[in-house]
């Protein structure tokens, strides 16, 4: 008997084991699930986010969640030296007096008093609040002490004031040997050199922004690679014969065509131009910018001449730059009946850019005519380089209340506007010849300043004919920190078009009549701004 109850345990014995098998079972596929879920919110394309700043390079990782990135907020609190605290359900970011509120189950969030739309609600992982990407520059940019440059595109994040240029290659097939395209904006000094066996094209900058093409492997060219964080490499082929470059610089962009030859025996012979292969190490440009002379029989496009006029006034305003807000994956806010603020502000954007061509003849410059992304800067710059009378971007707005509605214009407001006025100031200098000159030494960070007072008058105007159209918010005029309007060196305004996150707003924004509607509008104001320059004595423009 003994030995049949060793050998038949209790049924209670049995029982348990029966229990404790699926619970084991469950456990360990849920742990796998667990494990699972994690790789897939960590693995799916790139994993981290390159922090550069003076003193450090590191990686913030990423998570993956519904097709967007989230970055921990603990780690930026790390890197920001935020204090973050949660209490009633909402989320409080501090930064030495300025604050960021949000609620992790919503998509907006106020910044020190104005809000501001995410792509995607934050999410906890593994008990951790993670936020969208986008939250460091819509969010922590504006309370921050420092620059912040989050470059989505390239998952850099700069923080700083450092040099780090974007430079863009493409690659071109020739009949005789390649030619290597190089943009960099902005311009950076620059020195191309042979080495053995391959050329080094190095940037006078604290790293560069780069995107590199894949080229098939060829007996004088075998690949483009990064050799450190400011260095390009160009590794040559046993079949390589020479190289020759030239560069034209137009604004703040500098454009470097690259030949690559073969020898003699895999082509025609052809003249080495304006830089030859010679001895390692030789410098084939290093001068700022590639500023070299363009080889002979190639044209230099430049900016379009103003045509003169006969008999008639000269206009002060012939140029307008149009800035759809947000595109590509920046979708801006949406509204719960799914409209986007991208999609709003293209389509309102191109509206104005045909009134403004159609019934005023102007030129007009879309910063974006399609659904792609673009940096604040880039959507000055295209302003300021085609030396633009107006800028006029297009957002829409969103809020906790789903009961505010209404159109606004913001125009640019510095932390210290006297101390900035002060900078911009003439400064003498001596002329050749004897004689002093002032000139203006205008930083691009600045550039607004001079033109508060014109974009102001062109808010109230624009204030008037949107509010004879559609409903303006509490406060349709104000000023905000904008690095967008910052840097415009022209009167500029930023318009937010009405609230996407009322439903009945939604509609109204997205049906086409109320946005011609609003497009006339816009360019009713733009008119009357127009004649209120040919008023103004010729000091106050």
């Amino acid at each position: 008997m003994e030995g049949l109850i060793i050998r038949d345990p209790p049924r209670t014995a049995v029982t348990a084991r029966r229990v404790a098998r699926p619970i084991a079972w469950f456990a360990t596929v849920g742990l796998v699930l667990a494990v699972s879920l994690m790789v897939r919110l960590l693995g799916q394309g790139q994993t981290s986010l390159t922090l550069l700043s003076r003193d450090t390079r590191r990686a913030l990782p990423l998570a993956v969640v519904n097709d967007q990135e989230l970055v921990s907020l603990d780690e930026l609190a790390a890197v920001f030296q935020l204090t973050v605290r949660e209490e009633a359900g909402a989320v409080t970011v501090s930064s030495r007096g300025r604050t960021v509120i949000f609620n992790p189950e919503q998509t907006i969030a106020s910044v020190a008093g104005r809000m501001i739309s995410l792509p995607t609600r934050p999410a906890r992982i593994a008990g951790r609040l993670w936020v969208p990407v986008d939250f460091i520059s819509r969010a922590l940019a504006p309370i921050a002490d420092t620059r912040i440059d989050l470059r989505r595109a390239s998952h850099l994040l700069i923080v700083g004031d450092l040099r780090v240029p974007r430079v863009t290659m493409t690659s071109e097939p020739q009949p005789v040997g390649h030619r290597l395209i190089v943009e960099i904006t902005p311009s950076t000094t620059s020195t191309l050199t042979r080495e053995a066996d391959h050329l080094t094209l190095k940037f006078d900058a604290d790293a560069i922004d780069a995107t590199i093409p894949g080229v098939p492997p060829q007996g004088f060219l075998q690949a483009i690679r990064r050799m450190d964080p400011v260095t390009l490499a160009i590794d040559l082929g046993p079949r390589f014969g020479s190289y020759r470059s030239s560069t034209q610089a137009v604004d703040n962009v500098t454009r470097l065509s690259l030949d690559l030859l073969p020898l003699p025996s895999d082509g025609p012979s052809v003249s080495t131009g304006s830089a030859t292969a010679g001895a390692p190490g030789a410098a084939a440009s290093s001068a700022p910018g590639f500023a070299a002379t363009p080889p002979a029989g190639s044209t230099v496009p430049t900016p379009p001449a103003d045509l003169p006029t006969f008999g008639q006034p000269t206009s002060p305003i012939r140029t307008v730059t149009i800035d759809p807000g947000h595109g590509g994956p920046d979708l801006g806010v949406q509204g719960s009946g799914g409209l986007t603020e991208k999609t709003l502000t293209l389509a309102v954007g191109r509206r104005v850019k045909t009134l403004l061509e159609t019934r005023l003849g102007l030129r007009v410059l879309m910063t974006r005519d399609d659904d792609r992304e673009l940096p604040p800067e880039a959507r000055t710059a295209v302003a300021n380089n085609n030396k633009t009378d107006l800028f006029i971007s297009l957002h829409a707005n969103a809020s906790f209340r789903p009961s505010n509605t209404g159109a606004s214009v913001f125009v640019a407001q510095f932390p210290d506007e006297g101390l900035a006025r002060r900078v911009l100031e003439p400064h003498r200098v001596p002329v050749f010849g004897g004689g002093i000159r002032d000139i203006e030494l205008v930083p691009w960070s600045l550039a607004q300043i001079r033109y508060i007072d014109q974009s102001t008058v062109l808010a109230d105007l624009l204030q008037g004919r949107i509010g004879a159209t559609a409903p303006l918010d509490v406060r349709p005029t104000d000023r905000a920190l904008l690095r967008i309007l910052a840097s415009a060196n022209m009167p500029a305004v930023l318009i937010e078009l009405g609230y996407l996150s009322s439903p009945e707003q939604e509609a109204r924004l997205g049906n086409s009549e109320f946005q011609s509607s609003i497009a006339g509008a816009i360019v009713d104001a733009v008119v009357d701004f127009r004649d209120y320059l040919g008023r103004a004595p010729e000091g106050e423009r």
